[in-house]
Order: structure tokens, then C-alpha cells, then sequence
């Protein structure tokens, strides 16, 4: 779909609709961003990894646990010190992801290193069974 519309080397005819279509739910988007994610179950573990770069852990991040489901909340800040041209956004960032049945919020860490937020949830013996396949019926 996006392929048959020009590119202009590495910037697009039009950017904002790029950004709008570049996930499913692009267009339902609100002034709150979403934070870029990759997880994946490693060892037993749950790892969610976040792009987070030029934050502070300490004052820009909050990560909460409630009713099985995490949420990752971010405020990025500009800092101006003249008028420039910026493609950076800013603002509130925020993302949830459910959790495995089981998890405790006590279980549950977090790293950050160079820019990337790394959340380490530890599977419950409940959560680890093998997955079953489904047959499809004719």
C-alpha cells in the first residue's frame, strides 16, 4: 500500500500520513504517543523492551502494575534554546501490556540503558505450559 506512493530519498511526499498508517491503530491515536516495544519470552522470563531514548528513569518513567495489566508512562521534554526546526516529539508516551496470569508486581524488574527501558517479568509455572494447536475443521 505505502509502496506505490513516491519517497523523496529518506523523507516522505507526505510524512504525517505515513506516521498515521504506520500501525493498525495509527489513525485512532490521541495527543498521547505510544512507546515502541519488542517483547518476548526468554528463559522463563517475560522481556519487554522500550525505546526510550534522552529520558531519565528516575523522573520521566513510571511503570505501574494493576489488574494483571502493566502500564509503561513516559513524559519526554523539550528543552528549547532557540528556534529550530524538530521532528523529536514530546509529551506524554505511555503503553499497556497484559500480563501472564499469575505474575506478582513483586517479581517484576527494570533496567534502562542507553535509551532502552528493559522490564523483566518472571513467568509463573502456570503461564510456561506448551502452547496446544487447534485443529480447523472442513
Amino acid at each position: 500500500m505505502m509502496g506505490a506512493l513516491e519517497r523523496w530519498g529518506s523523507r516522505t511526499l507526505f510524512p504525517d500520513l505515513f506516521e498515521l498508517l504506520e500501525s493498525p491503530w495509527g489513525m485512532l491515536r490521541t495527543a498521547e504517543g505510544t512507546i515502541r516495544i519488542e517483547d518476548y519470552i526468554d528463559n522463563g522470563k517475560y522481556v519487554i523492551r522500550a525505546e526510550l531514548p534522552g529520558m531519565d528513569p528516575e523522573k520521566d518513567v513510571e511503570i505501574t502494575v494493576s489488574g494483571g495489566v502493566l502500564r509503561l508512562h513516559a513524559e519526554r521534554h523539550e528543552e528549547r534554546k532557540e528556534a529550530h526546526r524538530s521532528e523529536s516529539r514530546y509529551g506524554s508516551l505511555s503503553r499497556s501490556l497484559t500480563l501472564p496470569e499469575g505474575v506478582t508486581a513483586d517479581d517484576i524488574k527494570a533496567t534502562y540503558d542507553k535509551g532502552i527501558l528493559t522490564i523483566t517479568v518472571p513467568m509463573p509455572e502456570s503461564a510456561k505450559k506448551e502452547a496446544k494447536r487447534i485443529a480447523i475443521e472442513k
